[in-house]
């Protein structure tokens, strides 16, 4: 089945909208296969402002309906604990929420930007997906995010490269209870490095410090402005440490 094939036979539905890559090309294939299409972000402490920025220029760009909805997800217990299937609940959460708006809108299917290399086997979420039958186009239709890097590229869209960014609440260790605070500093400390030029890395908490993940190729560029990027880091955190793993996951 193609894309085209699926809004063939779905020409309206409701889109969890993140403003990442997978997402963000699900609406422009949507868009382009004149379905009607709206597309709804959950505003939450575990985004940063980038994403709704990221996710409302793109809706412009594709003249896309779009509705911006706030949660609060640290209102759940069995989110803000952080237990080892917190992701669990917090697709629970996000996605009642927008199955809530999509059906006052008129919507009865729901989509996500779920991809054929995502494991459901490794996910959480995947569960609160099937319960709540949100559907997964990019999945169903085979495409890998390979695939959708490289069509984002051909169809123009800025996507195309961005890096993958999991919530900030995964910069937490499981366990530990997520607060506002936590996620504020987390959130300020990767803007932070995002504004010295440095990606696709992370600001993780551990025991007060912040622990940097950075591909290996960002390596020399931290340490050559090690001690400012310490000075700025040590206003939020105890200590600043530097993990000499290569980034991955999460």
């Amino acid at each position: 089945m193609t894309l085209n094939e699926f809004f063939q036979a779905e020409p309206q539905a409701a889109l969890a909208f993140s403003g990442g890559v997978d997402s963000a090309y699900l609406l422009y294939a949507a868009v382009s296969c004149g379905a009607r299409v709206r597309a709804y972000y959950v505003k939450t402490a575990f985004q940063p402002r980038f994403e709704l920025d990221d996710a409302r220029r793109l809706a412009a760009e594709l003249g896309a309906d779009m509705r911006v909805l706030e949660a609060d997800p640290l209102a759940e217990k069995a989110i803000a604990a952080n237990p080892p299937d917190r992701c669990y609940h917090c697709k629970r959460t996000i996605f009642s929420a927008i199955i809530a708006a999509a059906r006052e809108d008129g919507f009865s299917l729901v989509l996500d930007g779920t991809n054929a290399s995502d494991d459901a086997g490794d996910r959480p979420g995947m569960r609160a997906l099937r319960e709540l039958s949100v559907r997964s186009p990019l999945r169903e239709c085979g495409l890998t995010k390979d695939d959708i890097r490289r069509l984002s590229r051909q169809a123009g869209l800025f996507t195309w490269d961005k890096p993958a960014y999991a919530c900030l609440a995964t910069r937490i260790p499981t366990g530990e209870v997520i607060t506002a605070e936590k996620l504020a500093r987390t959130e300020a400390a990767e803007d932070y490095l995002f504004s010295l030029g440095f990606k696709d890395f992370r600001v993780r908490l551990l025991d007060g410090c912040a622990r940097l993940q950075l591909p290996e190729d960002q390596l020399p560029r931290l340490l050559a402005r090690r001690e400012e990027i310490w000075r700025e880091l040590k206003k939020m955190y105890r200590a600043v440490l530097l993990d000499m793993e290569v980034r991955g996951g999460q």
